[in-house]
């Protein structure tokens, strides 16, 4: 099944390639025929999530550094700072997909990210003040993640109003891509700014890049169906959502598997920049040249993770990505210390990013594919409140782990967790069987 807004897609490629005297075989920009990125709509977007991209990995290393140098944090407080941020998600996750469902997701995502610029640069503003505090970035925290529950639910279904259901793992990774090229630059550049100027000037850098993204996202043109503006039994259509969800045996087996997942990751997340300045007595510029594994990684994973979804299947995919992510994690544990703990501090981001890519690329394709147009902003929304409940807990269970046991401890716990994870998740045929991209269901509900 394909939307409106993919079949203009392939109309307005095809009569570009036509126009510009381009064979069937041809190439424009060094790029395949059938690239995604030769369509300048999806282009377009490409670009705004490379540039924002680079921002956010700003954000990733000096919001932390932040808590951790100048606030002095403990693990249980950067626990505390990890879980407030997906807070949002257990709160507004179910009401916002009703309401995405009935407005128009462009502008909603447009907003998020100038939404973001503002809360990410009121941190360097309370700083400068002498009003900065751990409750002042609670808030900021809790505002980022309010927003990704909406705009972030938003950006996902603006994707299916631009790409052919068939070529969303494809998308994901060429999406990912894109963030995995921050990915390898962004830490170096990160480091170096926060050493400069400090982790909170450097957030403003954040906030530009987002105002350039914002800009770039307006001159989007997607062909998106009229939302009906006369649907008023909100809470029925909630649980149409709601219950969509529980009849898919796929999205059911998806969310307990990436819920699970989540828990993981936030768990090792809220200790890996601790475990790097407090464990390994790396300072901002280090730290920021090892995150760049991080992007080494993705970048590995989005490039290839297309080619691994289709001679392995998007199910099985996504598993693999679940070991690779718990190898990564056991790193640190068994090399805590030392040159050689410093290595596997990058070699654990390097494979952690890729692990990642490959988790999502293909959840986010599988349950996309699976679910009517009409329902996707519920879907969306349901399932994101699905795999986040578990995140505040690990993120809480982490910090906890750091602070009473160890930090490379909490994050070989979250190696051996994951790992565990991967196993029962093979052990189910629902997900293990996957290997090509279902077709949408028939039941939209109302």
């Amino acid at each position: 099944m394909v939307s409106q807004g993919a079949l203009a897609w392939q109309g307005a490629g095809l009569q570009k390639d036509n126009k510009d005297g381009q064979s069937p075989g041809g190439r424009r920009w060094g790029l395949p025929f059938n690239d995604l990125l030769r369509d300048a709509v999806y282009r377009r977007l490409w670009i705004s999530i490379l540039i924002s991209s680079v921002g956010g990995q700003v954000t990733l290393l000096a919001l932390p550094l932040t808590a951790a140098l100048l606030l002095q944090a403990t693990p249980t407080q950067m626990g505390l700072l990890t879980a407030v941020e997906t807070l949002p998600f257990a709160l507004l996750s179910l009401p916002a997909g009703v309401w995405l469902d009935r407005v128009r997701k462009l502008p909603v995502y447009v907003l998020g990210e100038m939404t973001i610029a503002v809360a990410v640069a009121s941190v360097p503003l309370a700083w400068w003040l002498g009003w900065l505090s751990m409750p002042w970035l609670y808030a900021v925290g809790f505002a980022i993640g309010a927003v990704q529950t909406t705009a972030g639910s938003a950006a996902q279904i603006v994707l299916t109003q631009v790409v052919p259901r068939e070529r969303l793992v494809e998308a994901h990774a060429k999406n990912a891509l894109a963030s995995s090229g921050a990915e390898v630059a962004g830490p170096g550049l990160a480091g170096v700014l926060i050493k400069l100027v400090g982790p909170p000037i450097a957030l403003l850098v954040d906030a530009v890049m987002l105002v350039v993204s914002a800009a770039i996202l307006r001159g989007v043109r997607v062909n998106e169906p009229k939302p009906d503006r006369e649907r008023t039994e909100f809470w029925r259509e909630l649980r149409a959502g709601l219950s969509f969800v529980r009849r898919q045996r796929l999205l059911v087996a998806l969310a307990l598997a990436v819920g699970g997942w989540q828990m993981c990751h936030n768990a090792a997340m809220v200790v890996q920049i601790l475990h790097a300045s407090r464990g390994l007595g790396l300072d901002e510029q280090a730290i920021g040249l090892c995150y760049a594994g991080l992007g080494v990684g993705t970048i590995s994973a989005s490039v290839l993770g297309h080619r691994l979804s289709e001679r392995c299947g998007p199910g099985p995919s996504m598993l693999i990505g679940f070991v690779v992510c718990g190898l990564g994690w056991l790193l640190p544990l068994l090399w805590p210390a030392g040159t050689s703990g410093v290595v596997a501090f990058a070699a654990m981001l390097m494979l952690t990013g890729s692990g990642g890519v490959l988790v999502f690329i293909n959840f986010l394709a599988m349950r996309q594919a699976v679910t009517p147009t009409p329902m996707l902003g519920r879907m969306t929304a349901t399932m994101r409140w699905l795999i986040l409940l578990p995140a505040a807990p690990g993120a809480l269970a982490g910090g906890w782990i750091g602070e009473h046991v160890g930090l490379s401890q909490a994050l070989g716990a979250a190696g051996v967790a994951a790992l565990l994870l991967a196993g029962l998740a093979w052990r189910s045929a629902v997900i293990r069987s996957v290997r090509t991209l279902p077709n949408a269901a028939g039941d939209a509900g109302p």
